[in-house]
């Protein structure tokens, strides 16, 4: 997973609520390898008429948000289904974060763990932030994992709360199986010490190991 420190960018405003898993991306295209990318299938019914032509009135359509990182959505943003192909199309796509006053459980699950930073902010701020880049679309927004603050046109800042151990894991960019290895030691210590203690409990104990055991009573 790749670390998120610190990241600017375009920021598009797409306020809609409720913008499901399967308008994010439909599930006629999940049978495509993870290899393949889905960036070009990102909100493709949203963005795309029938017959393939762009909808010029879309956002993402639209000069300078067209080369947007950064997504500022609406409540229950990733709501529905717990396809993890959503997230892969978001990252795939280029965006780093999105920020939104709510966000589907399973989703801004699936997020953290692929490296997609999701931000909860209350939404008079979203309001006020999207007003700001209304006005003035090219300024980018930063985003600092590091100090937890998100700057935008005019002064704009607001803080955001993550949970602890998230933070620590995008920052490394680790997985959880690659954050739970960072205790590998503490982890084999408690384990033969659990089994020293009650050896009934794990047949395949090493001799050595059942003999201390039995030794210690």
């Amino acid at each position: 997973m790749r670390p998120f420190t610190i990241h600017t960018g375009i920021a598009a405003p797409l306020l809609q609520a409720n913008l499901d898993t399967d308008q994010i991306i439909p599930a006629r295209f999940l049978h495509r390898a993870r290899d393949e990318g889905y960036g070009d299938q990102l909100f493709h019914d949203l963005r795309r008429h029938d017959d393939g032509e762009p909808r010029l009135g879309f956002i993402l359509n639209q000069h300078p948000f067209d080369q947007a990182t950064i997504l500022i959505a609406g409540s229950n943003f990733g709501c529905g289904s717990s396809r993890e192909h959503a997230v892969w199309a978001l990252g795939d796509a280029g965006f780093r974060v999105v920020v939104a006053p709510s966000f589907g459980d399973i989703f801004f699950n699936n997020a953290l763990n692929n490296g997609l930073l999701t931000i909860v902010a209350p939404p008079e701020i979203l309001r006020t932030l999207a007003d700001g880049l209304a006005a003035d679309p090219t300024t980018p927004l930063t985003v600092s994992l590091k100090e937890q603050t998100v700057d935008g046109p005019d002064g704009f800042r607001f803080a955001f709360d993550i949970d602890p151990y998230r933070k620590q894991a995008l920052l490394i960019g680790a997985s959880e199986i690659q954050m739970t290895l960072q205790h590998r030691d503490a982890i084999s210590s408690f384990e033969t010490a659990h089994a020293r203690r009650h050896p009934w409990l794990v047949p395949s104990l090493p001799t050595n190991t059942r003999k201390g055991a039995e030794a210690n009573g």
